[in-house]
């Protein structure tokens, strides 16, 4: 098992490392360019800055049973094509069961702003301490499914 982070923006690296650490786990983070990382534990890939380039190769690293973190509906789907366990930086677990929800909900609300014209949206809420805590837990509850009895040795 290897967990892989789509990295660009995300807020819960060191979450992730945290539990990936207490685990013995080894994590990838991956970039691109515009975007500078360091970490001590995890092992960093700087892609090219193209559009999906980040997401592309982290797909081409990830395997079965290997844990993606990303807010990214896409690949999310495609990970879990691949039978990886996928997770969104709030705690929410993608699974076979909700993704095509999500595909169609992305795409339904592209369509409306479209045709209404507004390009920009209002951001996220602004992330709090209580939500890192519920993505913590939510992610250690993924780690002791995806590893089953080796988890509790």
């Amino acid at each position: 098992m290897h967990i892989f982070v789509d990295a660009d923006a995300c807020p819960v690296v060191r979450e992730t490392e945290a539990a990936a650490q207490r685990y013995g786990i080894s994590m990838t983070l991956l970039c691109d360019t515009n975007h500078v990382l360091k970490s001590e534990y995890s092992e960093i890939r700087v892609v090219g800055a193209g559009a999906d380039a980040v997401d592309f190769a982290l797909i081409n690293l990830c395997r079965a049973g290997d844990i993606v973190v990303t807010q990214d509906y896409g690949v999310a789907a495609m990970a879990l094509g691949k039978r990886a366990f996928c997770i969104h930086q709030s705690g929410r677990w993608y699974t076979d069961e909700n993704i095509d929800e999500l595909l169609m909900e992305r795409h339904l609300v592209k369509k409306a702003r479209r045709a209404s014209g507004k390009i920009h949206l209002k951001g996220p809420a602004k992330r709090t301490s209580a939500d890192n805590v519920r993505f913590s837990a939510s992610l250690e509850a993924l780690l002791r499914m995806a590893l089953g009895p080796a988890a509790s040795e």
